[in-house]
């Protein structure tokens, strides 16, 4: 299973060269999906507004090796292991559903264009990619099954869906498909793995085309306003109390 190039066996549905289409249409989805969603809820404008608010609110400047360290502290600490959370479950959730789909998405792409009818790719290639299928669905599930806000503070059933759930279904979903297409190929269940192929294709395009609508543009605009939070506050633009320097930014009791 951990051997074997998932992408190689759904050639037998489709052929290597749609299969590459596809995936580059997908890329154009997110894209333009993302551009779509900056302009149709004027959230640039909302950027670019609240920039020129700090610029001006500033109240010292800061030099090329401050800003320096500002950029470091967001990719290490918001970024990497997002630090925006207090609470540490849900840090180590979405960091096992980020660097899953980001192992996932690499691996996909590698397998596709280098490797498209390659049942043996190198075994570091499958290898890793079953790893980023099985970190996302780790950390999907246990995101929302039990760590949802509405479920965990307003005693919903997990069940119950809102449109902010509508990423992290559909993401499960295609990774579930996934795996599933992957254990019915080689098990030599033909009828299921063609199923499970569609279903697959299907939830990821859902995935990919639903920027819009979804929270997948969001880990583009996160790194945007992190950034901006930390200078805002090492600039004195902030209105917000100002941690000091070492200090906690999350309570003891969210920790």
């Amino acid at each position: 299973m951990f051997t074997t190039n998932p992408f190689a066996a759904l050639t037998a549905y489709m052929s290597p060269g749609l299969l590459q289409g596809y995936i580059i249409l997908m890329v154009l989805a997110v894209v333009l999906g993302t551009l779509y969603d900056l302009l149709h809820d004027r959230k640039a404008r909302f950027f670019f507004q609240e920039r020129q608010q700090s610029k001006a609110a500033a109240t010292r400047q800061l030099g090329a090796g401050e800003r320096m360290l500002l950029t470091l502290r967001t990719l290490l600490i918001d970024i990497a292991t997002f630090g925006e959370f207090c609470n540490r479950s849900r840090r180590i959730s979405h960091c096992l559903m980020f660097y899953g789909f980001v192992l996932y998405l690499i691996t996909t792409v590698v397998m596709v264009f280098a490797y498209p009818t390659d049942l043996a790719p190198p075994a570091i290639l499958p290898a890793l990619w079953n790893l980023g299928v099985l970190m996302v669905l780790a950390g999907g599930y246990w995101f929302f099954l039990l760590l949802r806000v509405n479920v965990v503070h307003d005693g919903q059933p997990p069940w119950k869906l809102v449109r902010a759930d509508l990423f992290i279904v559909i993401l499960l979903a295609s990774m579930t498909f996934a795996l599933l297409f992957e254990f019915a190929y080689l098990a030599g269940y033909e009828l299921l793995a063609k199923l499970f192929a569609g279903f697959y294709i299907l939830s990821s395009t859902l995935l990919f085309i639903s920027v819009p609508w979804s929270k997948f543009a969001h880990m583009f605009y996160k790194p945007v306003m992190a950034f901006q939070k930390r200078l805002d506050e090492a600039t004195g633009a902030s209105d917000l109390p100002t941690p000091q320097e070492g200090a906690e930014r999350c309570p003891p009791s969210h920790t």
